[in-house]
Order: C-alpha cells, then structure tokens, then sequence
C-alpha cells in the first residue's frame, strides 16, 4: 500500500498594497465570494482532497484512535445528571441517557411529585448532522419556555416557545438569534439580540407573545460597529439588562422588567478605557469596573442617580475582583488572589468583615455555580484541580460548612495518588515570573527525557485554570506530561496581565510561551522536539507563531480553528468579528504602526522555507468566528513553502463550526484524533 500523497493547491495571484508595502496572497482564492454560503467546485474539491489525505494519513492509526475513544469514554459517566438546582417552586437539573449524544432537561416540583421531561435534545437533535442549544430560559410563572438552537454550526440560533404545561409548542419562532432570552416579569414576553448580516448583535428587541417577530419592538440600536449588544437581568430579576461594549469600554442600560417600555436608565455613559458590568440590590447599584485600576474595584449608586458612584471596595495590588452578585441578605465577590480563585462573601453592613471561603488544596479552580434564586442562603459552588475530579459544594453561608454534592465519577477508576501536581513560576526573557501548572505521573523522569503536552490560549483576557480533565488522563497514564502556561494575554494575573499581551505588547504572548517551554526544559521536565503543543482559535494564532519563531522545540502542533491569517483579516471591516477586534490586536486600516507590528507576527504572513514540526490543523465551514479559509490557506502555504517531510494535515470539518462537531461522543472521538496524532508523532507507546 503506497502512502497518500498530500494534495497542492493551486497558486492564484493576488497582491494588493498598503502604507507602499506588496502584499502577496496566492491562496486568496480560498475564500467563498459568496460567504457564508459556500459553493465554489474549486474551493470545495480542494477541501475535500485534504479530508481525504487526513483520512489516508490516519488509517494506520484508526486503532489506536479507537483505543483512546474507548479508554476517554470509560472515564465518562455515560448516565450522568446535574445536581437539582432550586428555582421557585420547582426543582431543574439536565442528564445523560447510556449511550445519548445530548442532554434531557428536567424539572419537578420542590414539594414533590413526578419529574418532568421539558427539553429533549436528542429528539431536536436526531435529524441534524449538527446540534447546538445556545440558550433555555423558563418564564417567571413556570409555564413557558424560551430556547435557542443552531444546526449548522455557524451561530444564528433559531428561537422557539414552548407550553410546559401542554408540551405545545408557541408559534412564535425567531431565526437568527445571538444571545441570551430574557423573560419580561408577566412571562409574556421576552427580550433578544439579532444577528445582523455581518454576525453582529447591534440591536436588542422585545418580543411580546403572539406577535409576528417583525413587528418586535427595538429597545436599543447600537451604532458603533465595532460594539455589540446583549441582554441579561440582574440577580433579582428585578431589572433587565441592556449592554454594550468593545474589548476595552462598555456601557449598561436597566429596564424594568415589568415594563420594558419604560425609559432606559442609562448607568455611565461609555468612556474608552472603562469598562464596568452591574447588579442590584435593594434600589442601589452595585458597579463592578476597572475606571481607577486594573485590578477592578466596586463602587455602588442609588439607582435614581446611577452616576453617583462612591466606592464600596478599593483595588487590590493582589486580587484582582472578576465579578460581583447580588443577593437579597449578602453579596458575592469573585476574583484570583496571585492567580488563585478565591470567593468572598459581605454583608450589606458595612460594619461586618467579609468572609472568604477557604478550599482544600494550594492549586485549583472554584467559582459559583447557575444560582438561580435572589433570596438564598447557601451557594453552590463548583470546585475541581489538575488532580481532583469536578466537585459540587453547597456553601451554608451561616455556618461556614463545606457540604459535598457530589465528585465527578469516573466509572474505569481514578487514584489521585499516582499523579503529582505543581505551580511553577518560570522567568520570561524580559524577567517577567511567567506561571506554570503541570501535572504529571509520580514516577515521571526529571532528566529531560519525558514527553510533554503543552497548552495555551493567552488572549482576549481569557484565563485558563488549573482544573481537571479526564480526558488528559490518556497522556498521563502513556508517562507524558500535561502543562498549562499561564501567558500574558490572558488574565490570569490580572488585566494587567492581558493588556500586557494585547496590541502593541502582543509579542510578549508568544515570547511567554516559547520561554515557559525553555524553562521546562532547563528543569528537566522534557527536551527539545519532545514537546506537543496545542491551542485553538487566538490559541492556534498562538500556535501559528512558535512554530515559526521556534520550529525546533515542539515535536507535535495541534492547531485548532486557528486564527492564522490576522492581517488580511484586520483589514477586511466586511468580516463578522473585524471592527470589535481592533481594541484587541489593532486597526490596521487606520494605523501604520498597527499593520506594520500585525504583519511581522501574522502566522500566514510569516511561513518561510524552514523545517517545521508535524502539524495537524483543523477548520470549520460554518465558522464564523475563524473562518475556514484561514485554517486552509495557512495548511497550503505551509505545505508549499517548509523544507522538511514532517507531516502536515488539515481537517475541515464540513458540517460544523468554530466548537467542531457537537455531540458528546463526537466531540471525545475527535479529542482522540488530536491525542493519536500526538502519540504516534512523540512516539509515545500506543
């Protein structure tokens, strides 16, 4: 059997000019004219092509592929349900049937009786290739309920209503929905954000039951493009919400919820540089915002003077406040303390020192649960570590007791003995102390010899924590390694720490990762070539740069929807996410210093005839996020330019979007995929 042979596709010329610089892009013709929509023979047949590549490469490899699926999904409890969560006078959780791709909601009464099927996922999901629910939401009175789906994985979810009562279903139906649901107080109506034609929600509208969808009243249009629009209520549901904002400034309306005609009550006027988000408690506001530091701090207002901000709690030097809620007897304070989650309880007297909850390990991940009630007096929690599987708490706020709810089970068996974890702090190239969790077997060599995986996403402000993954178990029990950088970009450390990664400091996110990497190795924690990486999406831009800054250190890529082609998109203001990206990476269609820093770090701009190390890439047609022909001009380039005969494939996913296929069990068997490419490029045992 000959091996497959990878597909060439072909070269178009395209240039075009900026600030007197040629621009070359050969593999321009990649993209859909007719985008979203997808048609052209040539684009298709040459996506094909490398699916069937990917495929041929893989064939020898299907076994242990399905070695991996079928070791990762004993790991699942196939039967799996949520703990019950209390709202009104009913009791709601979701589960798993043995074998079911998808999720059933359920509900019964909190004073007893029979449980209640109210949403069938598997049912929604049986005709399609693709299912994704975006949002469910139960009106006030229990007896409707609002909920979102999408079926192709391209994000323009289809709203529907059903009668939980009857099971009918409501012949209100809105396409093209991208946001939450949020019940007006009567239960007859609702408010939502369209997508526009650009999958921008620049609106949010009212929808009173029975209405045909085009006459729904517009609440608010927003006119800045680069901004876009959501809707939520506040703890008490007292008050809707109506936000707006970009990467750097936001700015928050309030509705009543009984009467979302009322005049909107508008908190601060957006201010570029300030963002802030709110709840409330008892007709003051309670402001969470990074106006003065950082850091954040949180400020309250009387309702009927929004503007009149007085400071509740100062910014930190240490923890950095990531959200605050309201309840009716005590508010909530979330945040990391030196990167570590923390949860904080006050009391609305002042007079009365908070109270943080203390949790059992030095490393882990904790942060409250879907609360859905205002007057409670405990709080659900979810906990987890890289070796402590997902727990369920419910916090007794009187008493201070920690009361399990339930582990995560894991029915082939776990012993958190055999594994050991760390948090190390490794010394960046401009000495910035750059932190690192890794978890690994007990017996793991320190002498340079171990394999190890490496992860990264460091954008948009995003952390990764430390938790848990039974997935991840397949590395840990082949010998190799599992290690979280914690690079600037995200905010891990604070949104210091994401601005320090952001714009004109964007470099410091791939110089943070190579030297993590470095600083593994100098601790005897792997060598170069023996290290796997993966990140997707900003993650897979990431991936995008160390591969060309650094070749020689990484024995495995796994690019996921990788965001690769960051000039011409930042140019294209027509795409889906351009405008709102600029206050992340730049505008370089108004700002040479901007074109020319995205043009020396863009992926795809900068592959050049070097060695470089096996790469397995992935796409989504539907993906309006990374679109697919980022994922593939980048696969071509790479694969017409690199000097070496490592492997190099790319998986379109033909029927999905930006997420990758969506049921559970798809979902693992592609996780599988990615794992036995790794494998089987570090050589690891299979």
């Amino acid at each position: 059997m000959t091996d497959p042979k990878p597909p060439v596709a072909p070269v178009h010329a395209h240039s075009y000019e900026r600030y007197g610089v040629r621009i070359d892009d050969p593999y321009a013709w990649l993209r859909d004219p007719g985008y979203p929509e997808v048609t052209n023979k040539e684009i298709l047949g040459y996506l094909e092509a490398e699916n069937a590549y990917f495929e041929g490469v893989m064939a020898p490899h299907r076994a242990l592929v399905d070695t991996l699926f079928k070791e990762m999904r004993g790991r699942i409890k196939e039967d799996d349900a949520t703990v019950p969560q209390k709202d009104g006078d009913w009791l709601y959780w979701t589960a798993f049937e043995t074998g079911g791709e998808y999720r059933k909601w359920w509900r019964k009464p909190v004073d007893g009786g029979e449980a209640q099927l109210i949403l069938d996922e598997p049912a929604l999901a049986e005709p399609h290739e693709y299912f994704r629910l975006g949002t469910m939401s139960v009106s006030p009175d229990g007896k409707l309920m609002a909920y979102a789906v999408d079926v192709d994985g391209s994000e323009r979810f289809e709203a529907r209503v059903k009668n939980l009562e009857t099971g009918e279903m409501l012949d209100d139906v809105i396409p093209g929905t991208l946001s939450d649901l949020v019940w007006t107080s009567d239960s007859k109506g609702f408010l939502y954000c369209l997508a526009n034609e650009h999958w921008r929600t620049d609106n949010a509208h009212w929808h009173k039951l029975g209405d045909d969808p085009a006459d729904d009243v517009e609440l608010y249009h927003e006119d800045d493009d680069g901004f876009r629009v959501d809707v939520g209520e506040t703890q008490s549901r007292e008050w809707l919400v109506i936000s707006t904002g970009d990467h750097v400034t936001s700015e928050v309306r309030l509705l009543p919820a009984s009467d979302p005609s009322a005049e909107p009550i508008l908190v601060a006027a957006r201010k570029t540089g300030r963002e802030y988000d709110v709840d409330e408690h008892d007709g003051t506001l309670f402001i969470h915002t990074n106006d003065t530091d950082p850091m954040w701090r949180l400020c309250t207002a009387p309702i009927d003077n929004p503007g009149e901000w007085t400071e509740r709690i100062a910014p930190s030097e240490t923890f950095y406040m990531t959200g605050v809620t309201c309840f009716k007897d005590f508010f909530v304070v979330e945040g990391r303390d030196k990167g570590l989650d923390q949860i904080e309880w006050h009391r609305y007297e002042r007079e009365i020192a908070p109270v943080r909850i203390v949790f059992p390990e030095e490393s882990y991940t904790a942060g409250l649960g879907g609360i859905a009630e205002y007057d409670v007096d405990t709080l659900r929690i979810g906990y987890q570590s890289m070796v402590t599987p997902g727990t369920v708490y419910d916090y007794h706020v009187a008493s201070g007791e920690l009361e399990t709810l339930k582990v995560q089970e894991i029915p082939s068996g776990y012993d958190a003995a055999k594994y050991r974890t760390e948090r190390l702090m490794i010394t960046a190239r401009d000495g910035t102390e750059v932190p690192c969790s890794i978890v690994y077997p007990k017996d793991y060599p320190m002498d340079g010899t171990g394999k190890l995986f490496l992860y990264a996403y460091g954008a948009y402000g995003h952390a990764i924590p430390p938790g848990f993954s039974t997935a991840r178990m397949s590395y840990l029990d082949r010998g190799m390694a599992f290690a979280i950088a914690h690079i600037r970009g995200g905010d891990d450390l604070g949104q210091g720490w994401y601005h320090d990664g952001k714009l004109e400091k964007r470099t410091n996110t791939f110089n943070d990762f190579v030297d993590v990497a470095k600083g593994l190795i100098s601790r005897g924690y792997s060598s170069a070539g023996n290290i796997a990486i993966n990140g997707g999406s900003a993650g897979g831009e990431l991936m995008g740069a160390v591969v060309n800054s650094d070749p020689e250190l990484w024995g495995a890529v796994v690019a996921d929807v990788p965001f690769v082609d960051v000039l011409n998109t930042m140019l294209d203001e027509t795409l889906p996410l351009t405008p709102g990206e600029w206050p992340e990476w730049g505008n370089p269609i108004e700002d040479k210093a901007a074109f020319e820093l995205i043009r020396s770090y863009s992926p795809y701009d900068n592959v050049t005839a070097q060695d470089y190390p096996p790469m397995f890439i992935t796409g989504g047609l539907n993906d309006p996020r990374v679109t697919y022909w980022e994922p593939a001009k980048w696969a071509a380039k790479l694969r017409a330019t690199k000097t070496d005969d490592n492997i190099l494939v790319l998986k379109t996913n033909m029927g999905a979007g930006h997420g990758g296929k969506s049921g559970r069990w798809q979902a693992l068997r592609e996780m599988a995929e990615d794992m036995a490419f790794v494998l089987w490029q570090l050589g690891v045992a299979e």
